[in-house]
């Protein structure tokens, strides 16, 4: 934490660059380094409340406020015009959770020990929901590079997806709180009291938030400039530094816990984050498009294809309930290999 703590100069630091004229490279250096430090706080923020107010709702907070950093970015990105990056930061985010994510964590436990297991039955509900929810955001594509473009109404058929993807959201939310809260309930090790209260801990989310928000428009206001005098591709940006910027605490705490043996923790937050990405954060990202201009849900095909890998990938690992180190240096090759093809093409 006490690094989180020092990164926070660089809120100032990077407001001043914006204003003072400094390069669009250094606002967004200086912005990248603020948004870790906010949403590791953020991160802290969260887990001290969850504490509070129980475990499911608990694990809602956390997974919510768990991409919030990145749905603030993404929504100044919209209203930056930057389309292009909002949805190849939506893949990113699921390829990063599902490839990097779990594959460090993975890779850091199993070398610390042999065999690592975990709780199959939520997990194994959340991969196949995962994989239900990738099918639905590939439609629109689908539809778009097998007909005529002008025959198709990306618009339209984008936003039935979308609702239909928050309605399983909330039919999710539904299941899991209301109708089979008993099938999610597991034994867990005592945790520690945190070190904020309540009312501390939400006062923190509120301040930080504001404060992301406000580094995100600095963030997103030099991506273009930053790309185009360092030669990155906005898919670069989309697929891989966003993700890695917004969810870099929330990423080293899923590493943490595998290395404390709590797989279990690690496997949740990889696969859980991703699926809330899909059925929440990209359905509200394109209904507050319609504030500027409405977003599709058209994906490359080489977007698509990534991520219905990494799921189907995903699903094959966590199917048997344990895993080991090898399975963990696997999936990172892939994500390796996937942000070097971002990268050179």
């Amino acid at each position: 934490m006490k690094v989180l703590y020092l990164l926070l100069l660089f809120i100032p630091v990077s407001i001043g660059a914006h204003f003072g004229g400094a390069s669009q490279t250094l606002v967004f250096l200086f912005s990248s380094l603020s948004i870790i430090a906010l949403a590791g706080i953020m991160g802290k923020a969260t887990e001290s409340a969850a504490h509070y107010l129980g475990g499911r709702v608990g694990g809602f907070l956390n997974a919510t406020f768990g991409n919030a950093t990145e749905l603030l970015i993404n929504i100044f990105a919209i209203k930056a015009g930057l389309y292009d990056v909002v949805k190849a930061s939506i893949a990113g985010a699921v390829i990063g959770n599902i490839l990097l994510v779990l594959g460090l964590s993975m890779l850091c436990g199993g070398l610390k020990f042999k065999v690592q297991k975990f709780d199959i039955k939520s997990v194994e509900m959340n991969s196949s929901m995962l994989l239900f929810a990738v099918i639905g955001l590939c439609v629109p594509a689908i539809f778009v590079h097998t007909l005529p473009e002008t025959s198709v109404k990306t618009a339209e058929l984008s936003l039935v997806v979308a609702v239909l993807m928050f309605a399983l959201y909330l039919f999710q939310m539904v299941f899991s709180f209301v109708t089979h809260k008993d099938y999610f309930e597991h034994t867990t090790e005592e945790e520690e009291k945190p070190d904020w209260s309540l009312k501390k801990s939400l006062i923190i989310l509120l301040v930080v938030t504001v404060f992301i928000g406000i580094e995100s428009e600095l963030f997103t206001g030099s991506v273009e400039a930053m790309t185009t005098a360092v030669g990155l591709s906005a898919g670069f940006v989309g697929i891989v530094l966003i993700p890695i910027i917004g969810n870099a605490a929330e990423h080293s705490t899923a590493v943490l816990m595998a290395m404390k043996n709590k797989l279990n923790v690690s496997v949740e937050v990889s696969v859980g984050s991703s699926l809330q990405i899909i059925l929440f954060v990209a359905p509200v990202l394109l209904f507050i498009s319609y504030i500027w201009k409405p977003m599709s849900l058209m994906f490359t095909p080489f977007e698509l294809a990534a991520m219905v890998f990494s799921v189907l990938i995903a699903n094959r690992v966590v199917e048997d309930g344990q895993s080991n180190w090898l399975e963990g240096a696997q999936l990172v090759a892939i994500y390796v290999i996937l942000a070097a093809a971002f990268l050179i093409v």
